[in-house]
């Protein structure tokens, strides 16, 4: 009687089911880690583009009226930027002397709709 009480152990059964809670957490972790890594990837293209969009907006903001283009433009970025492709539009606004810019930065596939947009308004040259 003594020999079956005092058996302690794991039975095979068990183990087996700790072998499997174990290998779902890691199955688990390891899904996250290369969500993670996606994610981050995702977020340096978002913060590269902000970048890049807001140089083309001072670009536009140091010209002056007279050297403005009021033409729609786009393009690729130079190296190490090729990914990326931008266009800037611009639109009247209710007042005159003014201009509404539009600074738009994209990349990847167009139907996934990865893009950065920026707005500003530039003042358009008088005529006297």
């Amino acid at each position: 009687m003594c020999t079956r009480r005092c058996n302690k152990g794991f039975s095979l059964l068990e183990v087996m089911i700790a072998l499997a809670i174990v290998s779902i957490a890691l199955v688990t972790l390891l899904g996250l880690s290369n969500r993670t890594i996606q994610v981050q990837e995702r977020v340096q293209k978002l913060t590269r583009a902000t970048l890049l969009a807001q140089q083309l907006m001072s670009e536009q903001e140091l010209q002056s009226p007279a050297q403005q283009n009021w033409e729609t433009r786009e393009d690729v970025f130079a190296a190490p930027f090729e990914e990326f492709r931008w266009q800037i539009s611009y639109q009247d606004t209710l007042f005159n002397k003014v201009k509404q810019v539009t600074v738009t930065v994209l990349w990847g596939a167009a139907e996934k709709n990865e893009m950065v947009e920026l707005v500003s308004f530039l003042p358009q040259e008088t005529r006297r």
